[in-house]
């Protein structure tokens, strides 16, 4: 168990590696009840959206969920999160749990001036995540809702163990699978509830080494790494979730300007061919030994049993052979576009 933001968290409660490959071949339940809820509520609340982040959420309607940023006037990315509509008054966010008071102070002052209010939910939410290919199954096994009907990054409210929760087909592992949003009172007897109703399948509980190593071979960012206040979203290579032409956004004139002129560095992901960990902050090397980047994230992929990681790069340097000095070892990085694995979502 270590301090994770505050909240006492488990690393690994059996193994990484069999939790990451229970996860992968069967299912794995995940106590995410760490993250950040917030509610927007009012007339202006899809404006105000449109004016916080930087996907469109226009696209949204009731039962869908957008993965998106918000970001500072200059690209910089305060969080990444997810925009739940619940109506078109009412919308769900779920934020990162080191980012809640931030995040919460952030989205405070931007919704100056707008018909709408955001409210810290964080404290009434436990949430528990249950991800693999038997999934779906095995909840299914614990609610009347027809879960087949949920598609992914949609939701639905209904009871599962006859505890009242908000279904989400979403997740962070790159499996199929639901995020389970529920009273905090209840959460602990949910998770006894699909506890039980695993043992069958050979459900794992699994923590937070197995949750790192799952998201990087899905090539999922993390907040802290692939995107910070300074690594902001086309350099993560997350424009996809840009988009320039809803209108203007906090950070869109910034991020536009940075688009025309040419990246200077790029996010990259990588694997090795060995089994040594290419740990954040290594240095990344050009065949000449020039540096020419850092390190954001590395592990050892339980399936690929090899490092592998992202990269911040200098964009001129992406094309060719590039290394990391390992204690006086050169170890060549194969840049490669996740996910590193074939995923099983829907």
């Amino acid at each position: 168990m270590v301090d994770f933001a505050g909240w006492e968290m488990p690393v690994q409660y059996r193994s990484i590696l069999e939790e990451h490959k229970a996860v992968r071949t069967r299912a794995g339940l995940f106590d995410v009840s760490h993250m950040g809820e917030a509610d927007v509520r009012g007339p202006d609340a899809l404006k105000f959206l449109q004016h916080l982040v930087t996907n469109d959420c226009r696209k949204l309607f009731p039962g869908r969920v957008l993965y998106t940023v918000m970001c500072y006037p200059d690209g910089g990315v305060v969080d990444d999160l997810l925009v739940y509509m619940r109506a078109p008054d009412s919308y769900l966010l779920c934020i990162n749990a080191g980012n809640i008071d931030k995040d919460l102070s952030w989205m405070q002052e931007q919704v100056k001036g707008f018909d709408c209010t955001v409210t810290d939910r964080s404290a009434d939410y436990a949430q528990l995540a249950i991800q693999g290919p038997l999934a779906i199954a095995l909840v299914q096994t614990l609610t009347t809702t027809t879960l087949a009907d949920v598609k992914y990054y949609h939701f639905t409210e209904g009871k599962v163990a006859a505890v009242d929760c908000l279904i989400s087909r979403t997740g962070y592992t790159g499996e199929d699978g639901v995020e389970l949003y529920c009273a905090s009172a209840d959460g602990e007897r949910l998770a006894e509830k699909l506890w039980e109703a695993g043992a069958s399948v050979g459900l794992e509980l699994a923590g937070l080494g197995a949750r790192d190593s799952l998201r990087l071979e899905a090539g999922f960012p993390l907040y802290g790494h692939e995107i910070t206040e300074i690594i902001n979203p086309l350099t993560a290579g997350l424009g996809w979730v840009v988009k320039f032409d809803k209108g203007d956004f906090i950070g869109s004139a910034s991020l536009r300007a940075q688009k025309e002129a040419g990246l200077l560095q790029k996010v990259v992901f990588f694997r090795t061919g060995d089994r040594r960990i290419v740990r954040a902050g290594a240095l990344v090397l050009n065949a000449a030994g020039g540096e020419v980047g850092r390190v954001l994230s590395g592990t050892l992929s339980p399936l690929l049993n090899e490092s592998i990681g992202s990269a911040l790069v200098d964009a001129a340097f992406v094309q060719d052979p590039l290394q990391v000095d390992l204690r006086s070892t050169k170890i060549q990085l194969q840049l490669v576009k996740p996910p590193f694995v074939t995923l099983k979502k829907n």
